[in-house]
This record gives C-alpha cells, structure tokens and sequence, in this order.
C-alpha cells in the first residue's frame, strides 16, 4: 500500500518566506556538494565529507551543517516535500526568525539524539524536517491532512486528522512498528518529533507563542478540567454550594412520534453530510446543509464541515445561505485563528452580492484589524473605499 499526504486543509496567512528560503538553501547546498561518481563510497564531494555529522569524533558545527547535505535525488526531494507540506503553517505560527531558529535548534537536537541512539555518520535535513512535522502536530492537530493512497487497483484521497496522521503513521508506525529499512537515521527521525513537539508545547505553555482552542496544548488543558470535575462530582460534591449533593431522579420525558421522526431526519443529515464532506463532495453537503437547517436552523456542524459548506455555497452562487453559514460560523467558531479571513470572504459576500453596505462595513472593518497578509489587507481596504464612494 502506497500513502503520501499531498496537502492540508489550511494556508498560512502571511507568505512563508522562511520556509521557502530554507527549501532553496538545502537545494543549492545539495547540487554544490553532491557527488553521484559511480563507484563512489561517500555521496559528497570529498571537500563537503567534513560537513557530514560523524558522531565518533563529531565537530559542534556540524549538528548543523549535516542537515543542509543529502544523499541523493530522491533524498533531498522527499525531506523538502514534507517541510513545504508542513513548514509553511509553522513559518507562519513562529514568524520568520522563530522559525528558522526552530529549525536550526532541530536539527541540533536531532543529531544529538543520533548520535546517542545510533552513532553512524549521518546526513540529511529529516531530523529538522521531524522537529517541524512534530510543532504542526501541536500546532494544528484538528486540521485535515488529505492522503493519496493506492492500495492494488483502490487509487483514492482520504482526509484524516493530523494528530492522527503525524502521531500514528508519521511517528509510531513509520519510525517505530517498520523499523528495518537500512540506511535510515530512526533516532534523528524520533529525537527531531520529540524535540518538535516538546518545545512548542513548552512555549504554549509559558506564553511564548500565543496560543488558540484548537492546539494540542488546549486540548489538554480542556481534558484536564474536564477529568478535575469529573473527579470532584462522582462523589457526590456539587462545586457550586460546595456541599454534597443529593442524588435527584429524572423523570424521563417520552418523545412524541414526531418529535422522535424529527430528531432521526436531523442525524442521518448529519451523517450525510459528514460522509459526503469526507468523499469532498461538497456539492452534495451544501444541498444536505440545506435540508439540515430548513428542519432546525440551530444545527451546528463541525467547523471544517461548516466552512467547507459555506464556501461551496458561495462559489455555486447561492448568497444568501452562504451569508447566513459565515455568520453561524462566526457566531459559533468565533476563536478560529483564521476567523479575518472569514470575515473579509463575508464583507465582500454582503458588499458585491447582496448589497448590504452597513453588514458589508462591519465585517471589512472586522477584517481589516486583524489581517497580517498585505494582499488581503489591501484588498480589504479597497473594498471598503469602495462602499464609502
């Protein structure tokens, strides 16, 4: 069975400049230093050996400088696959000058846990690339990681959550469970995701990087209070007089057949809509949403679905209901990290499309506060002088 992840479900909101530096400098440095002389024993041209990290008489610089030297085509292509893939959200979450200490400091780290751990020579940027893969995990453990796979004449996408991807696929089963392709450096690889997840929890921990509800770090404090008061209450305590409780039988109310035919329609919606967003048939989810809202205009989808289906509305035209999925969605995810973006796509909603100028002003101006990417910024701004002329 062949399994590449081939994009995630969000962008970074500034250009990764940093990322996209770190990519050409591991390009350049390979095509100056790689030597495919058949016969050959190192890969290197023999001035760049020195580079390499050689853990039974290493020098201080090359825990840095072996992460720039790869062994062949497919090497340097892979690792710079998975920085694109994964690094440019953390560019953006670190800013430019974090991030490249980052991954500087990954690449440190990793070999130190080589060396430790394995203790052959050792070449390659999949350590730092690890430490990059592991602070996405924390990062954006909720987002969407849509994987291409072929298994015999099966040839498909499915999306799967990163916490899972990275945790089980990327870290246990590739680096722990198949351990036995030679060659590979599995204690930079596990000792780069150790790094990468530890330290971005840290700084999330101590406020060095601002945190949101949908990191890994929040999940955990979320989980903890949850299991707090779990523990508080299954004795009996009720935190709110802070007596013992007495135990209260509830009557169970009975359903009427309608009642009960109404609440079966609104769960097999959602699984509908649940299975076709997975399929990436969103065209088929928006109609689903439809239906969904015309029976209970409360329901509340998960955010990706949610927005995907906002989105989908927009491009099909319908602007009314996609007006009104962007505002439940910002009513209800008011904490997404990329809510502007939410707002300026619902300004221009309302400013083109459904001639709204007070709700089309509100929301630009929203947008406009908080937006950090000068194209979106800009176009903001143009809308808005728009409105007012």
């Amino acid at each position: 069975m062949f399994i590449l992840p081939i994009r995630t479900s969000i962008r970074p909101r500034r250009v990764p400049y940093a990322n996209y530096a770190l990519i050409v400098v591991n390009v350049i440095i390979f095509f100056l230093t790689w030597y495919p002389h058949k016969g050959a024993i190192s890969p290197l041209r023999p001035w760049a050996e020195q580079f390499m990290l050689t853990p039974a008489r290493p020098f201080l610089w090359q825990f840095v400088t072996y992460a720039f030297l790869h062994h062949d085509i497919m090497h340097i292509i892979g690792n710079m696959f998975f920085l694109y893939l994964f690094g440019n959200n953390v560019n953006d979450k670190l800013g430019h000058t974090g991030y490249i200490c980052f991954y500087l400091a990954g690449s440190v780290f990793s070999g130190i846990g080589h060396t430790f751990m394995a203790g052959g020579n050792v070449l390659g940027a999949s350590g730092a690339v690890a430490a990059v893969t592991g602070a996405y995990l924390v990062l954006f453990p909720q987002t969407l990681i849509t994987v291409f796979y072929w298994l015999f004449i099966f040839i498909d996408t499915v999306d799967i959550p990163a916490l899972y991807f990275i945790g089980i696929k990327l870290i246990f089963w590739d680096n722990i469970v198949e351990r036995h392709i030679p060659n590979i450096a599995y204690g930079a690889h596990l000792s780069g995701y150790s790094f990468g997840i530890l330290a971005i929890l840290s700084m999330l921990a101590l406020g060095l990087i601002k945190s949101s509800q949908f990191d890994l770090w929040s999940i955990i404090k979320r989980w903890n209070r949850r299991r707090r008061y779990q523990d508080v209450v299954s004795d009996g305590y009720d935190p709110f007089t802070g007596r013992k409780s007495r135990h209260i039988t509830v009557k169970e109310v009975k359903k009427t057949a309608v009642e009960r035919k109404k609440e079966e329609q609104i769960n097999q919606l959602r699984r509908n809509i649940a299975n076709r967003t997975a399929q990436r048939n969103l065209s088929a989810a928006a109609d689903l949403y439809l239906q969904l809202i015309t029976i209970d205009s409360g329901q509340i989808l998960p955010r990706q679905n949610l927005l995907d289906i906002a989105n989908q509305l927009n491009s099909e035209g319908k602007y009314v209901d996609a007006a009104r999925a962007y505002e439940q969605f910002l009513n209800f995810y008011s904490g997404y990290e990329y809510a502007e973006q939410v707002q300026l796509m619902l300004g221009i909603l309302y400013s083109r499309h459904l001639n709204n100028a007070g709700l089309a002003k509100k929301h630009l101006e929203a947008a406009a506060e908080k937006l950090t990417d000068m194209n979106l910024l800009e176009m903001c701004k143009n809308e808005l002088g728009r409105i007012e002329h």
